[in-house]
């Protein structure tokens, strides 16, 4: 049966569902929104229902951090319905300005941050960077992303990553502008349409390459690759995967120490979503000095920052303390001194909270690359 032909019900397997309730009870968003995503697969079984639904406000709350397909006991995937019906706003063309604006910049631009194609290379002035060539064999080819790319504030992460590998001598090589966006985001913002001509294009563009494997940087690409390019001919690493295999073969060295209480902070992508939780913790607990902390709400229990599933571009109606505010007052009962992440859209929400909490005086949010980056071997 084609999708075209499927009905609501039909294509994300409503009649599955048990009305356990787990999905809402493991929901993060609900402490601070009016987001029931048990009330909504029920009340999709009416198809006639569909309309209403998509106008409510509720779906734009929805993270996409997985965590109500990851408690399901019938493994289905609860955020997919509310997927759906922001595929039927978008459709409509009745979306926030900010969320068509990002969807029309990934179209123009090959990214959704408004910025021009041709700049998406700009963070590798200055830097030995080896590039890719369609057909010239390369063991390691590096994906960066859009947000890396782009942001000042987490270029760091491309940035050193470049100096590892380059001290770690492996075979490797980046993307230049032609790198366009993996459609992660879009596909959250429920762009169907514009979604599957990024894994159309990304897939006939990446096959080019005669790469043994892919390196993502940020784990929404990570998670993208790995699930949503069925024909993509080589396997997809997330970059943390990559250094800790280095780390073990000993290609990896690190200059002094840092007397620091770190807390990694599991990104939904890369641990819900990716099954990757022991790489970060490993490299960080390589670093001379670091006594490695733990939050109580971890690995697949972790708490969501809010910043997957389009929030970037859509702001929420709540008023209630935001989850990544949240998440830096657990960091602060630890007495931490750096809350790590491994994810570009961690940085931002938690350190705009950090910030917003007043307690930048007193600790730091880094991604694991900016730590490494300080500490690797001259």
């Amino acid at each position: 049966m084609s999708i075209e032909s499927q009905t609501f019900t039909e294509r994300y397997d409503l009649l599955g569902c048990i009305q356990c309730g787990r999905c809402t009870g493991g929901c993060p968003v609900t402490v601070r929104a009016d987001l029931n995503v048990r009330r909504f697969v029920y009340d999709a079984y009416n198809e006639e229902k569909l309309e209403e639904l998509a106008r409510l406000a509720e779906i734009w709350d929805c993270t996409a951090c997985h965590t109500c397909a990851v408690r399901c006991p019938k493994g289905l995937k609860p955020l997919e319905v509310l997927l759906g019906l922001r595929t039927m706003i978008v459709e409509s063309g009745k979306v926030e300005p900010t969320v068509r604006d990002a969807l029309q910049s990934v179209l123009l631009e090959g990214n959704p941050w408004e910025k021009a194609r041709a700049a998406r290379s700009d963070w590798m002035e200055g830097l030995d960077v080896k590039i890719a060539e369609p057909g010239v064999p390369v063991e390691n080819l590096f994906f960066v992303c859009c947000t890396i790319a782009y942001d000042p504030r987490v270029q760091t992460i491309a940035k050193n990553l470049v100096r590892i590998l380059n001290k770690a001598g492996i075979d490797y090589a980046f993307l230049d502008d032609s790198e366009i966006c993996c459609g992660s985001e879009v596909y959250t913002l429920g762009e169907e349409g514009l979604f599957e001509m990024l894994v159309e294009d990304n897939t006939a563009f990446l096959n080019e390459f005669s790469a043994t494997r892919l390196i993502t940087l940020s784990p929404h690409c990570f998670t993208t690759y790995r699930k949503q390019y069925p024909d993509l001919k080589m396997p997809v690493l997330h970059y943390t995967q990559l250094l800790e295999e280095l780390l073990r073969e000993g290609k990896l060295t690190w200059k002094g120490d840092l007397q620091k209480k770190i807390v990694f902070h599991d990104p939904c992508y890369l641990g819900k979503q990716g099954d990757v939780y022991d790489e970060p913790r490993q490299l960080l607990k390589s670093i001379p000095g670091v006594e490695l902390l733990e939050f109580d709400r971890r690995r697949e229990r972790s708490l969501c920052c809010e910043g997957g599933g389009g929030k970037m571009w859509v702001e929420s109606t709540s008023k209630k303390e935001r989850l990544a505010e949240t998440r830096i007052k657990d960091a602060k009962e630890l007495n931490a001194d750096i809350v790590a992440v491994a994810c570009p859209f961690c940085v931002l929400t938690l350190e705009d909270a950090m910030k917003g909490l007043g307690y930048e005086e007193e600790m730091r949010v880094a991604e694991i690359m900016e730590l490494l980056g300080e500490f690797v071997e001259a």
